[in-house]
């Protein structure tokens, strides 16, 4: 087989085998949604016309996904109402319904719409009157139960179908996840969320874009580029980079509708090793003086969760939109509580999540300052202070407790009756043991400047 003939059988299939709507979306944080459709509608080879109801878009941002083919121009109208159906009648005849019945039917007279804004009607014997003639029934073509488009394009051949792309709004995204505590591991799912306020999609493939991508101010138009790198094709369940961002594909196909919020999963549920950690927070400011305070009275100890996420399995692997994680942990008779609640920011893969999610009922911590005393150093204060931290556990089994002071610039411990751990420049940490229904005290001091 030629290659010519091989190309006249394509163009022919072209022709005749049936081309259904498809539908693929990607909803971006911000509200925006780009949208590919492939419409079935007869498009000529060469320049041509062609109407279609899409809905709310923007037009600025309207693209053709076949490269043979390229929009040359587009025009939205949006009149849903009497109005704009009238206006469309211009230099149309219309039937009017006088109301009155008559033999053989109801009294109907024909006239031309000569105008609007006013409207004036030419008569069949060539008056031009002011007053509409009666009831105005109008053909369906002129009337539309949502936006139309009509798009003007180039070719290169006649098809069946035309795919366009083109950004709207009237959808959010968010993500949520149940973590279900086991043990020293806990079962992890995770579900994403459309809402759809205005925005129609039927039985469409959508796509997930969670980061911050540049958006032009309103007046100015969308680079092609840019609605180009937004694009993407993904695997079932899958995700990948996009440029700077990341991109889910939810699996299957879904349909949202306006005034609705769809829920489907991320992920199928997953074990992994998760901690139980208690933390008390230090009170040394972060940045400039150091005051004196005195008794400081009692403090939360709180729960922290970290999850942790290796490489090289299905839940490490995988990178995680930001969202709410909800802590469950089932009870004596088995039921599941929740027990904590937390918000995360997006985790790269293998990056542990760390959820502090509230405070521990039978953990106590009272702080107390016991030394301060200041001096200047030339063009600097230097402040040497101690703090008593005691720390009392109600609970049957014994626990440990991280104290963490965190202070930016020149600063340093002095000296601790537990071991001083230096996590980072401006973070150290004190691991005291606490025994069950018993307390312990933490002591130390510390030299800063500023």
């Amino acid at each position: 087989m030629t290659a010519r003939l091989r190309a006249a059988l394509l163009a022919g299939l072209a022709l005749t085998s049936p081309a259904a709507a498809q539908t693929s979306a990607t909803i971006y944080q911000d509200g925006r949604v780009l949208v590919r459709r492939t419409v079935a509608t007869a498009v000529p080879a060469g320049t041509a016309s062609v109407f279609l109801t899409l809905g709310p878009l923007d037009q600025t941002s309207l693209f053709a996904l076949d490269p043979d083919v390229a929009i040359t121009g587009a025009t939205m109208d949006l009149g849903l109402d009497e109005a704009s159906a009238m206006r469309r009648a211009i230099g149309r005849p219309l039937v009017f319904d006088r109301g009155a019945a008559r033999e053989g039917g109801r009294d109907t007279v024909v006239a031309t719409v000569v105008g609007v804004d006013p409207e004036r009607f030419r008569l069949a014997d060539g008056r031009i009157v002011f007053q509409r003639p009666g009831e105005p029934r109008y053909p369906a073509d002129l009337v539309r139960s949502a936006p139309a488009l009509r798009v003007d394009l180039r070719s290169g051949s006649a098809r069946r179908a035309l795919g366009l792309g083109y950004f709207t709004g009237g959808a959010s995204w968010s993500a949520s996840y149940h973590l279900v505590l086991r043990g020293a591991r806990a079962q992890v799912s995770g579900a994403a969320h459309l809402v759809s306020a205005d925005l129609e999609l039927e039985d469409a493939e959508v796509q997930l874009l969670a980061g911050r991508v540049g958006q032009a101010p309103p007046a100015m138009p969308r680079l092609m580029a840019g609605v180009q790198r937004a694009m993407a094709v993904a695997e079932d369940m899958a995700q990948e980079e996009v440029g700077e961002a990341r991109l889910y594909t939810l699996p299957g196909r879904v349909t949202l509708q306006p005034g609705r919020t769809t829920t489907a999963a991320l992920f199928e549920a997953v074990a992994a090793p998760v901690e139980r950690q208690y933390v008390v927070r230090g009170r040394v400011s972060w940045v400039g003086p150091v005051p004196q305070t005195g008794d400081e009275g009692t403090q939360p100890v709180e729960v922290h969760y970290l999850l942790r996420r290796e490489r090289r399995t299905d839940l490490g692997d995988r990178p995680l939109p930001e969202g709410t994680w909800r802590v469950f942990e089932p009870d004596q008779a088995g039921r599941l509580q929740l027990v904590g609640e937390a918000a995360a920011r997006h985790a790269a893969p293998g990056q542990d999540v760390r959820l502090v999610a509230g405070t521990a009922f039978d953990l106590m911590a009272r702080r107390t300052q016991t030394e301060y005393a200041t001096r200047r150093d030339t063009l600097r204060t230097v402040v040497t202070a101690a703090w008593r931290v005691e720390l009392a556990n109600a609970k049957d089994s014994a626990v440990t407790v991280d104290v963490l002071e965190e202070r930016q610039g020149e600063w340093r411990v002095l000296g601790s009756s537990v071991p001083a751990e230096r996590l980072s420049a401006t973070q150290t940490r004190f691991r005291v043991r606490i025994p069950a229904r018993g307390e312990t005290v933490l002591t130390y001091r510390i030299q800063a400047s500023w």
